[in-house]
């Protein structure tokens, strides 16, 4: 049996592996109790509201993009493609059909994550009624059981469809003709996450200003209107929002990496398909490692909660260590140089979990300095939050860019081919692979957040006891820091990604340097800056005008129905819902359109060199405006959860709680971090992969 058949047989066989594993998951979690009449209530709302809104926006996705794979078969069937070696019109059908159907596996995936998450709110409020630990297990196994299902999708789903291209056969064509499944993926994935990122913000900052700093009533209060609309936002903003953006990234890197292995593959006389199948052994790797990980987390009933999922990492990591090792020493000869790569890559994923916790959790200077900031008020407070933001960018920066010059490097001594220059990107794409060998355990601990954010709504709305409460209190603090801990992961990948898939845009394009100097260049890598302020801005002013609705119908129930507030007259929460939903699906255009025609535009006037410019500013530029957004808001978020909790002293010592001065400048802070973690920062982490598939595609119009 060839090596490549073994291959094959390890990829397809880890991935069913992994779906089986995230079925035996969502067993575990929906054999679980449900707890009271009154908590299962509040969650069969939010499971409907959560339903409603993915229904109507996925529709809205789909036509666009169906609209949107006409339009690229149109360009490739006019243009043809010298790397794909076939004819215009079959090189088109092909990569549209690649395209809708990294489109629908995306939205999948999004589905995916929602549903497991909005099922296991309900049965974690249950579980902390007896213990933090075991509410602690089953958040983690829903998270869990999404999380395998959409990694194992897209590592299977590259695959099938690389081996549909007869892959097999032409491995060298192969990965050219699937750059249309990565490109489709980030499609859905960014209109995914717009939305799904305006929708839980627009309900948040109505449910917070209005609800805490008005009415002075804490969170999730029964009586808020928008308090179900939050909840519901949560799921479909950080559940099938990141799943469909870890989906892309899964699928985009594995693609740019099968890209680069093809030009290895050709230049060292075809002898070893290896080079081309590398990325997805390694994806294989790392899911049997991560299911291991989640398996590892046992809890007692009294667990610091962080503490359990940080020994989960952990063992994932060790065990990718050993993956890597296997993989190099069977796909490729044991090349250390190359074990070398995939480790500068797994470190990474450390360090940038590290420095995300660092920032954003409430046991660390930052987010204390934040707390301490809001005793003189909202400005200080502001002011604070933003230069830790600004300040978050410096040791990421030198991360990636140790990683990037290190891996390179090491794939510069490798020796594989007579171009130090192609062995070196190798390299980089090698460290890229090795940092998502954790992406399933990340995955998980990233839909834990939601699913604990909702078990406190849940008990909350269900009037539990204050020790139940404090409980899940504990739990969403952690699912907080995880889920800044996910997005500092996605950036850091998308960083090592962005050299990856940039030198396999150059290879598509025939290009061998970009020379900045030259006017239409240079043109385009400021435009490519501009872009990523611009979509931001969008963003953050589509969650502001949505908010503000959302806060006028808040109090417009407030004054209308004083028996809201005496717990007498129930709130419209439908009308808030309604909101939310046709907000975000409105919203969300335009920034979207904005990101996939800028780079068209530019390759139609300025030509190819000028987009591998706009490719490589908007992506520096894309990395870090994304650090200061993702940690600056996490930061604030917990800056104010750490005053709730009465940690923050007064100058006598006594604790500084809810209802202060002190407190609504922080929530005030909060606010504007809001749209600035949950939409316009993860979207920047998608924005940046599509600028790379898009580029790809059509890299054949830019050049004629």
């Amino acid at each position: 049996m060839s090596n490549e058949v073994l291959w094959a047989i390890l990829i397809f066989g880890a991935g069913i592996l992994a779906v089986i594993f995230a079925l035996s998951m969502a067993r575990y979690v929906l054999s679980r109790d449900t707890g009271t009449p009154e908590m299962k209530a509040v969650a069969d709302t939010i499971y409907e509201g959560a339903i409603a809104y993915l229904n109507r926006q996925y529709t809205t996705i789909a036509s666009i993009a169906v609209i949107t794979a006409i339009i690229i078969g149109a360009i490739i069937a006019l243009v043809g493609s010298e790397t794909m070696d076939l004819p215009g019109p079959q090189a088109a059908i092909m990569t549209a059909i690649a395209f809708l159907a990294g489109a629908l596996a995306s939205g999948v995936s999004g589905y995916i994550a929602m549903l497991v998450a909005v099922k296991s709110n309900v049965r974690t409020a249950a579980a902390a009624r007896r213990s933090l630990g075991d509410a602690l297990l089953v958040s983690l196994r829903g998270g869990a059981a999404g999380a395998f299902f959409i990694i194992a999708l897209s590592i299977m789903g590259v695959a099938a469809i690389f081996y549909a291209y007869n892959g097999f056969n032409q491995p060298e064509r192969a990965p050219f003709l699937i750059v249309g499944f990565g490109f489709g993926a980030s499609f859905v994935a960014l209109f995914a996450q717009l939305g799904g990122g305006i929708y839980t913000k627009a309900a948040d900052v109505g449910a917070d200003l209005v609800g805490k700093v008005e009415a002075g009533i804490p969170e999730d209060d029964p009586r808020n209107p928008a308090v179900i609309a939050d909840l519901v936002g949560d799921n479909v903003g950080d559940c099938a929002g990141r799943g469909a953006d870890l989906f892309e990234s899964t699928a985009a890197e594995n693609i740019g990496a099968m890209i680069l292995g093809v030009s290895i593959f050709l230049a060292t006389g075809r002898d070893n398909p290896g080079f081309i199948f590398l990325s997805l052994v390694l994806g294989a790797m790392g899911l049997i490692a991560s299911m291991i990980g989640v398996l590892s987390v046992r809890p007692s009933a009294n667990a610091d909660p962080m503490g359990a999922l940080n020994r989960g990492f952990a063992v994932t990591a060790v065990l990718s260590i050993i993956g890597l090792f296997i993989a190099t020493l069977w796909v490729l000869d044991g090349n250390w140089w190359l074990f070398g790569c995939g480790l500068v890559g797994i470190i990474t994923s450390i360090l940038f979990l590290l420095m995300t916790q660092y920032y954003t959790s409430e046991k660390y200077r930052p987010v204390r300095t934040i707390a301490e900031a809001s005793k003189t008020g909202p400005a200080t407070n502001i002011i604070s939050g933003i230069a830790i933001g600004f300040e978050n960018t410096a040791l990421p920066a030198i991360v990636i860019s140790l990683a990037i010059g290190t891996a390179y490097f090491f794939g510069t001594r490798t020796g594989f081919s007579d171009n130090s220059f192609v062995n070196g990107v190798y390299g980089t794409a090698v460290a890229t692979m090795g940092m998502l060998m954790t992406v399933a355990y990340v995955l998980a601990m990233d839909i834990f957040g939601p699913i604990t954010d909702n078990a406190g709504g849940v008990v909350e709305m269900s009037n539990q006891p204050e020790e139940v409460r404090e409980r899940t209190d504990a739990l969403d603090a952690v699912g907080n820091t995880t889920k800044a801990l996910t997005k500092g992961y996605a950036i850091g990948s998308a960083a090592l990604a962005a050299f990856l898939l940039f030198s396999a845009y150059l290879s598509d394009a025939r290009l061998e340097a970009v020379n900045l100097a030259r006017v239409p260049v240079f043109i385009g890598g400021f435009l490519g800056g501009m872009l990523v302020f611009l979509f931001s801005s969008l963003a953050i002013r589509a969650v502001g005008r949505a908010a503000g609705d959302m806060i006028e119908e808040v109090r417009r129930q407030f004054r209308s129905e004083p028996g809201i507030m005496q717990g007498t007259v129930r709130p419209n929460y439908a009308k808030a819902v309604d909101i939310s939903t046709r907000a975000a699906l409105r919203e969300m255009v335009l920034p979207g359109i904005l990101a996939v025609g800028m780079p068209v535009v530019v390759g139609l006037i300025l030509r190819a060199e000028a987009v591998a410019a706009l490719l490589m500013v908007g992506t520096m530029t894309g990395i870090l405006v994304a650090l200061v957004l993702n940690n600056g808001g996490g930061a604030w978020d917990n800056a104010k959860k750490l005053i709730e909790s009465g940690q923050l002293l007064d100058e006598e010592g006594k604790p500084i709680g809810k209802g202060t001065a002190t407190h609504a400048a922080a929530v005030v802070g909060d606010t504007v971090g809001d749209p600035f973690k949950d939409t316009a920062g993860p979207s920047l982490h998608v924005l940046i992969k599509l600028l790379s598939t898009v580029t790809l595609v059509l890299a054949p119009l830019f050049i004629r």
